[in-house]
């Protein structure tokens, strides 16, 4: 019985074994399942689940995005002449690596749709024919190790798109885009320049960049490790779209003619510089902005950087007498006088401790206000000017535009100098009626006889005419709403004391045969560039025609000419440049008689 219990024990530790291994190879089995169904479940979410964002991933190593770039908007005169463009051209590329790594490749052609196959010698022979270049040329430049090598530069846009067209790998380009001016220095401070990046500097290219900059488009293809593009994947192209044109109101052969006439007078007289501008009355657009030494935008390295801007609209200048018209205007303006109130203009004026005389020799006279104007009389303006008071003198000046800028679309505008009349001196508060102690740029002078020769309505200078879009679509700017100075009442007297400076006096020189004219001579002292005194003068004459109905206001101004001050003239230039515009903008003959005021009331 001991020998059968003791038999009996293996078999209970074998059944036991036994239950523990099926143990063990169940959680094992368990184990190995949770497994499988982790790489199952990964292999779901891989293959099923994630598909997209793989195989985007995928594609987004093989992208290439080439950008078009747009081309910079042209500018042009108000006649559609080109003064700025720019030309879009390309440098052919080769990367001697990836040209190396094929010899037969697939291109599908994007006129049929068929794929074609070619070898890498017959790819090279088609570009070579396409660039106009000897097969022999182009495959050595093709073979070698490098990732970038030339094979033409400087190709029209419509070679470039055929050697795209052909799908060589290995074959690129790049976009060169050059500025160009036709018109040379005619306009050159207006329209301005770009530098070799492209970076507007100067002049209509920089205060209208937004417009002339287009937005640069893309072409996105697929393409394998070595560069090569894949025949069968897509290409999406979004077009560039090019900048605005951007058309001014100035005509090129007006602002040429101004521009020989403002180098004339600089020439004639030794002059540091001298510019002349034509406005037109009712509309407020420039004609023509010319200073003297105008630079070629296209060779800007060759100009003097004191040339660069222009001085019309940056330079200011003691007006002198062009000024006396605007205290006529306020006087009658304010009912303290006419053009036929009568002064005893003795030959000097001491007033409130300061002296003043005038420019020519005369005792005790009997003058009209359209005398004193008429005859320039410093004398004379203050007696009347005395009859406002220092906030009428300042607020007529500036509601006539000085002491802010005027809103031209040119960079550099300066407002000018117009102190606070409760700054003013015992002396400037005389002199500001005749045009000194004050400082304005060439445009603003002229722009204040723009307002007289409008009725009394200043405008806003603009050389901005309209904007043309890529698709056609032009925008005209709202003409800013003007600024009523004075009467119309009030500009009809300014404008016949203004026609008394030619009817009345010998300053005849500045009628033209058959219209009638206007406008008033100015003299001043130039300030020492180093602040301190006097070193020249600054010499002008503003008129407008015809004065029955002005159409055009011409502006003239020579700085520091040399000789005797009173020689200095711009009637001659004056008659010419008003004659041309007159002319060319086929405005009819006066019909009427000129207004003659008497000088003197007895």
């Amino acid at each position: 019985m001991a020998q059968n219990s003791n038999q009996s024990a293996p078999g209970v530790n074998a059944l036991q074994l036994n239950k523990v291994g099926r143990g063990r190879m169940r959680l094992g089995f368990i184990i190995m399942l949770a497994v499988l169904l982790v790489i199952a479940g990964r292999l779901i979410m891989v293959q099923g689940l994630d598909t997209g964002n793989m195989a985007q991933a995928a594609e987004n190593q093989r992208t290439v995005v080439q950008k078009l770039p747009a081309v910079r908007g042209k500018i042009i005169d108000s006649k559609g002449k080109v003064l700025a463009e720019s030309i879009i051209r390309y440098n052919i590329t080769v990367s001697q690596i990836n040209v190396a790594d094929f010899e037969e490749y697939a291109h599908r052609n994007a006129d049929t749709g068929v794929i074609e196959e070619f070898t890498k010698d017959e790819g090279l022979k088609k570009v070579a024919d396409v660039l106009g270049l000897a097969f022999a040329d182009v495959k050595k430049n093709a073979t070698g190790t490098k990732n970038h090598n030339y094979l033409a530069m400087d190709v029209s846009p419509l070679v470039e798109k055929e050697i795209a067209g052909l799908g060589v790998p290995g074959i690129y380009s790049e976009a060169v885009t050059k500025r160009v001016y036709p018109m040379g220095a005619v306009g050159g401070p207006i329209v301005g320049f770009v530098d070799a990046d492209g970076q507007p500097l100067a002049g209509v290219e920089q205060t209208m960049n937004s417009k002339l900059t287009g937005t640069d488009g893309s072409r996105t293809y697929q393409a394998g490790k070595n560069g090569i593009i894949i025949p069968t994947a897509p290409v999406r192209t979004v077009p560039a779209v090019d900048g605005q044109t951007v058309k001014l109101t100035i005509d090129q052969d007006m602002q040429y003619y101004a521009q020989q006439a403002a180098q004339q007078q600089k020439q004639q007289y030794s002059a540091q510089w001298a510019s002349v501008s034509v406005i037109e009355v009712k509309t407020g657009k420039v004609v023509a902005l010319a200073d003297s030494d105008s630079y070629d935008p296209n060779n800007v390295g060759a100009s003097d950087p004191n040339n660069i801007g222009s001085r019309t609209v940056s330079s200011v200048v003691e007006p002198g007498s062009t000024d006396k018209i605007v205290t006529a205007s306020a006087v009658v303006e304010e009912g303290l006088a006419t053009p036929m109130s009568e002064f005893l203009v003795p030959s000097s004026l001491n007033i409130g401790g300061q002296n003043f005389s005038d420019a020519f020799d005369h005792g005790t006279e009997q003058r009209t206000l359209a005398g004193i104007i008429a005859d320039s009389m410093n004398t004379g303006t203050v007696m009347a000017g005395s009859k406002l008071s220092l906030q009428q003198r300042y607020d007529y000046l500036r509601k006539f535009g000085v002491g802010e800028k005027t809103g031209i679309e040119l960079p550099g505008e300066s407002p000018g100098i117009l102190a606070d009349w409760k700054n003013w001196d015992g002396r400037q508060q005389y002199t500001v009626l005749f045009g000194q102690g004050v400082a304005q740029t060439p445009l603003q002078t002229t722009m204040i006889f723009q307002t007289v020769a409008n009725n009394g309505v200043r405008l806003k200078p603009t050389i901005i005419d309209s904007f043309t879009a890529a698709d056609g679509t032009v925008e005209t700017p709202a003409q800013a709403p003007g600024v009523k100075v004075i009467s119309p009442e009030t500009a009809q007297d300014a404008k016949d004391m203004l026609e008394g400076v030619v009817t009345m006096t010998d300053y005849k020189v500045v009628g033209i045969p058959g219209y009638r004219t206007g406008g008033k001579t100015g003299t001043s002292e130039a300030p020492a560039d180093n602040g301190v005194g006097f070193d020249g003068y600054t010499s002008s004459f503003i008129g407008m025609a015809p004065m029955e109905d002005p159409r055009y206001v011409v502006g003239i101004t020579v700085q520091r000419p040399q000789g005797e001050i009173y020689g200095v003239t711009q009637g001659v230039t004056f008659n010419q440049v008003m004659g041309q515009v007159l002319r060319s903008n086929d405005v009819p003959p006066s019909t009427t008689a000129p207004v003659k005021l008497p000088k003197f009331y007895k």
